[in-house]
């Protein structure tokens, strides 16, 4: 089920060190290169959109939007030159979405609409200053390292990567970044949301005393499949269905429950030191739902026997959450609804209501471009990717995975360098056997398997 890159880390790195080798800078926060951040002013700021799928083209506008937002000054216009994805319809349904809601700030003519798996490439040649990626997360390190090797500024949707071999591509890439005083910013939109800010500060300064326990939910439906074509590849197949293959999408662990383990990493001021939990294939079940599990629960251990009791679920018809909450010595917190309430259960404090993150983490990257301020959120977003990984290792597996044994791992899920056309060999490819009725894909034993 995976492979094995030769990008090690000395078996004995540990969570401290990881930490302090990946400072987790944010927005505002000074780089460590030697070259300044430029500031664009009134400038036109050009942008590239890898990937056209439906959150690519939710950031394509969002970004757009920036040239009206307010708090960002000075103010300048900004256009979207070039488009690429593997398949022409995404990337033309994508065009005509953004283009019918900013008409005069889209000029993407056909020369900039590139199509294949080649097509990151072609349109980093083309002349622009800022690259969204939004294709499948397990090809964001390979993408973010041809931006960075061209001088884009970038921002990346989350997860960073499906494998700690992609983490350690992606912050290699990053030290680079820094170097050249590149803006990166991270699809993390919880930290960008005033109430997420509001309540979580309150917490770091003792609202309900000494943390003794956070909970963390993503539990829902799950997403509709697309039906094998007869033409397909199963390449093709793979990337149409990407969610459901853990070398594309790392699991709903990786691809949906990342925001709520980056809350607690945030709150806990850093990643945990151990997960343990279990999971498996309850109702997604055959080839139609590829490799992922439908259900997971973990136990994250943090610092000073802090835990997380996480649970992520894609099941209809179960009671459903998307949440986060917190425990302490002197009270409890409902953090996602920013509510904290004493011991004796009463509310004591309710702040700012509403999200709107998705454009707030936007607007804060486009006040760095144009203000020259610095701005790099790879390691923070690389540490609840790292996460998230761990927890799918520990389920999978069915054992206890430390983090340093997470950081130090030579899993590699795909060699996605190597993927050029639809014609290639997917990376993972159906049994020819099916050990279990309905299964057509490898699928993790737990008590069996070994961690991946």
């Amino acid at each position: 089920m995976s492979r094995k890159r030769d990008q090690k880390l000395d078996s004995g790195t540990s969570r401290r060190e990881f930490i302090k080798a990946s400072s987790l800078l944010v927005v505002g926060g000074s780089l460590s290169g030697d070259r300044a951040a430029r500031a664009y002013g009134t400038e036109p700021i050009r942008v590239g959109l890898i990937g056209c799928g439906s959150r690519g083209t939710a950031a394509a506008v969002e970004a757009l939007h920036t040239a009206d937002a307010e708090g960002i000054r000075p103010q300048g216009p900004v256009q979207l030159v070039a488009l690429a994805d593997v398949f022409t319809d995404r990337l033309q349904r994508c065009y005509r979405t953004v283009k019918g809601q900013h008409p005069e700030r889209v000029a993407v003519p056909p020369d900039r609409q590139f199509v294949g798996l080649d097509a990151y490439r072609r349109l980093l040649e083309c002349p622009l200053d800022l690259v969204l990626l939004a294709t499948p997360p397990g090809f964001r390190p390979l993408h973010f390292e041809a931006a960075v090797e061209r001088g884009r500024h970038v921002f990346l949707e989350k997860p960073l990567a499906t494998d700690p071999a992609g983490i350690r591509r992606l912050l290699v890439a990053n030290q680079r970044a820094q170097s050249q005083g590149l803006r990166v910013a991270v699809g993390l939109q919880r930290r960008h949301e005033s109430k997420y800010r509001e309540v979580i500060a309150r917490l770091q300064q003792g609202a309900i005393g000494d943390m003794i326990y956070t909970r963390a939910y993503w539990t829902g439906g799950g997403g509709a499949v697309k039906p094998r074509q007869p033409a397909q590849t199963e390449l093709e197949y793979q990337l149409r269905n990407w969610h459901n293959f853990n070398w594309l999408s790392g699991d709903p662990l990786c691809e949906q429950h990342i925001h709520n383990l980056d809350v607690s990493n945030w709150l806990m001021a850093g990643p945990p030191e151990e997960c343990q939990g279990q999971g498996g294939r309850q109702v997604r079940t055959g080839d139609q739902y590829g490799q992922v599990f439908d259900h997971h629960f973990l136990e994250y251990t943090y610092p000073r026997g802090v835990k997380l009791f996480s649970q992520c679920r894609f099941i209809p018809g179960c009671w459903n959450a998307v949440a986060e909450y917190a425990h302490g010595t002197r009270g409890h917190a409902d953090i996602s609804g920013a509510k904290i309430y004493g011991p004796d259960g009463k509310l004591v404090w309710h702040g700012s209501r509403g999200g709107g993150g998705h454009q707030s983490e936007m607007d804060a990257l486009f006040r760095c471009l144009r203000q020259g301020d610095a701005c790099n959120e790879i390691e923070q977003g690389a540490a609840s990717t790292l996460t998230a990984i761990m927890g799918r290792m520990a389920s999978y597996s069915g054992r206890p995975v430390r983090w340093s044994e997470a950081v130090a791992s030579d899993l590699l899920l795909a060699d996605v360098d190597r993927l050029q056309t639809l014609q290639d060999p997917a990376p993972v490819q159906p049994l020819a056997r099916p050990a279990v009725i309905r299964e057509t894909y490898p699928i993790a034993a737990p008590g069996e398997a070994p961690v991946s």
